[in-house]
């Protein structure tokens, strides 16, 4: 059992749904970025997913695209990313974290090195946008070998006929992507996507959680009502970009968690 197998397991027991929120790890400063982590379990985040920065974000909208940039610009390194991490284990060691991004920067790593030291730091599972089931060899199987859950997206393409493949050999949770198309670029609609995670759920006991266009309290609230839970990203995303104080950041994500919560 991970720390995020337990996460879902006290919310069940609680009648919850989860609040999962995004960060970009670096942005803009570490100094910064890591404050704003530091606050999330005390704003009501169950799961915090920390993004690696990459210059070539294919799956993501222009402000987690600019905020990987500012955070690259700014030196982040994975090594740097991985810091932070054990930072915010000295002080926290229940909230699950993810670790979200792109497959070359672990490629670069090495794959035996970069587990390793992600289990070590107090990672608990990996998001990977650009590995398809077909590559589960390359880093999926490690990484759950290792301990960590491997978290795979299902789209409003996944079809009948590949979900199964996708499903496979998925952990910790099935990340639903609410809407065709890159972050934050529209707003996710309960009564569109209801209909499929009623079908992945059909199809896995895994408890399913919906991302990308979730931008208000009411909205989480509302697609928390029709999952286990929701994530948001680039609505605190843009918030650190505006260069909003960490207080006014966390207290935003307050407000999201509680739409979630009261679902």
């Amino acid at each position: 059992m991970t720390r995020i197998d337990d996460t879902f397991r006290r919310l069940r027991a609680e009648g919850k749904k989860a609040f999962v929120a995004y960060i970009m790890a670096g942005d803009p400063d570490v100094e910064t970025s890591l404050a704003v982590m530091r606050g999330l379990p005390q704003a009501g985040v169950d799961i915090i997913e920390l993004g690696m920065p990459f210059t070539d974000p294919m799956a993501d909208g222009p402000t987690i695209q600019t905020a990987g940039q500012r955070a690259l610009e700014g030196g982040q390194t994975l090594s740097r990313t991985l810091e932070m991490v054990r930072a915010f284990r000295a002080e926290n060691a229940e909230t699950p974290i993810v670790l979200m991004g792109y497959y070359n920067p672990i490629y670069a790593r090495g794959v035996a090195p970069f587990l390793a030291e992600a289990t070590e730091a107090g990672i608990d599972g990996l998001i990977v946008v650009d590995l398809p089931p077909e590559e589960d060899g390359e880093l999926c199987l490690p990484a759950q070998a290792a301990g960590l859950n491997f978290i795979r997206l299902a789209t409003p393409t996944t079809d009948s006929r590949r979900l199964p493949k996708v499903l496979q050999n998925t952990s910790g949770f099935v990340y639903y992507v609410s809407i065709t198309g890159i972050t934050g670029a529209a707003a996710a609609k309960a009564v569109d996507v209801a209909p499929e995670v009623a079908r992945i759920k059909a199809a896995t006991d895994l408890p399913v959680i919906v991302g990308f266009g979730i931008t208000t309290p009411e909205a989480a609230q509302d697609i928390a009502g029709i999952a286990d839970g929701c994530v948001v990203g680039s609505a605190i995303v843009k918030l650190v970009s505006e260069g909003r104080p960490v207080a006014e950041v966390l207290d935003r994500v307050a407000s999201l968690a509680a739409g979630a919560h009261a679902a």
